[in-house]
């Protein structure tokens, strides 16, 4: 199978990736969800006329000037409403939240108000009419729309939702990516690991890339070289209910390279399978009835690109969230070498100068099995195929990772 270019890939990949059905969950548990239908208000916020301070609550034509003496003759607190009458020349006593006595319009702050004892007062200042009142529906109203479809529930979104009386939100569902990585040279972090192994790094930064879109994340561990040790994981996978399945290595052409022929047994179509780019090129896709596989390659830097460029988007898809990478144009801190037929993602510092320019230096190694230069890269330089050679301080794209 021929290599295909990045936007073919990406483009297949996509197509008929609508967002999951809707959910409903508890507020308490719908912090960066996503709104799966409009939200209306449920109740008037403020439901009355409430005080914005401490203070007193008054007729506004007798404060019009000043000094003016009124007598208290009862008090409001939040959450317990003043009863009685407030007449010509007298003011109750009003705490910030508090429901304004009907016969009111005005509050008065305490820092104006002189206690002359005797459940006398006197304002000092004159208050404009409607001063200090928060007005009943102020922020919303009944049946006002507050949050469209396809908002990310925030921290104000939250809160937002809760003052508008709703215990529950119908939020879009979670895509559920099960993990599997491949291979007899792998040990989990940790464990005894035998002279011939090498730690399996892989699993958990492509569960941060998915969790960071929204996504549940299911690791169900290593499976050895093995078609049936594969085949076992990847039926867990189907009976969880996965969204998609990712596996990890095993997908490139060599001998011990099962899992296209592992996925094809079990029923997948294949859509993809090797991808003109640098690192990542053994990336497979397919689909195994409504389940996406994506099959990413061994190598962790190449699992890494091959996340930010497929994963992610795929994810955020699924899980109804907008989804864009972060490109910049920048210049290059050194030269660079023309490139073959694939496109590169060269990993680099990237930082602003003075100006604000942006300038991208790649490291001067690429080895797609080097993590730590990958955590030290926030940046990765693009080379198109076919790209002539370059002197430093050229134009080039750059896609931010941090």
């Amino acid at each position: 199978m021929a290599l295909i270019p990045i936007s073919e890939a990406l483009d297949r990949l996509l197509e008929g990736a609508d967002a999951l059905p809707a959910e409903s969950v508890a507020l308490a548990d719908a912090w960066d969800r996503v709104l799966a239908a409009p939200l209306t208000a449920l109740r008037t916020q403020p439901p009355f006329d409430a005080s914005a301070m401490d203070g007193y609550a008054v007729r506004g034509r007798d404060v019009a000037t000043a000094p003016a003496r009124l007598q208290v003759v009862g008090t409001a607190a939040a959450g317990h409403s003043f009863g009685g009458r407030v007449g010509d020349g007298e003011a109750a006593r009003i705490f910030t939240g508090a429901p304004l006595p009907a016969d009111c319009d005005t509050v008065v702050i305490q820092e104006n108000v002189r206690d002359l004892g005797d459940g006398a007062i006197e304002v000092l200042e004159p208050a404009s009419m409607g001063r200090n009142v928060r007005k009943a529906g102020l922020d919303f109203a009944e049946g006002d729309l507050l949050l469209e479809a396809g908002r990310r529930l925030d921290a104000a979104a939250l809160s937002l939702a809760a003052a508008a009386n709703h215990p529950r939100l119908d939020v879009v569902r979670r895509p559920l990516v099960a993990i599997v990585a491949t291979g007899d040279e792998l040990a989990t972090p940790g464990s005894a690991i035998g002279p011939d192994q090498i730690i399996a790094s892989n699993a958990y930064g492509v569960a941060a890339a998915a969790r960071s879109v929204g996504a549940a994340t299911l690791d169900l561990g290593i499976a050895p070289d093995s078609r049936e040790a594969i085949a076992a994981l990847v039926r867990k996978a189907v009976a969880a209910g996965a969204d998609v399945i990712v596996t990890l290595g095993g997908a490139s052409v060599g001998d011990h390279d099962l899992v296209h022929d592992v996925l094809t047994a079990e029923g997948m179509k294949l859509g993809f399978w090797r991808i003109a780019m640098r690192p990542g090129k053994p990336l497979m896709f397919g689909r195994l009835d409504g389940i996406r596989c994506l099959g990413l390659p061994g190598n962790p830097v190449a699992s890494l690109v091959c996340s930010q460029l497929f994963l992610k988007p795929l994810l955020s898809r699924l899980g109804g969230r907008p989804f864009r990478q972060d490109m910049r144009e920048a210049r290059l801190g050194i030269a660079m070498a023309a490139n073959d037929r694939r496109q590169d993602y060269v990993r680099a510092v990237v930082v602003k100068e003075d100006e604000g320019t942006l300038v991208a230096t790649p490291f001067g190694t690429q080895d797609s099995s080097m993590l730590k230069m990958m955590a030290d890269a926030n940046g990765l330089v693009i080379r198109e195929p076919f790209a002539p050679a370059v002197e430093e301080g050229a134009a080039c794209r750059v896609l931010m990772l941090r």
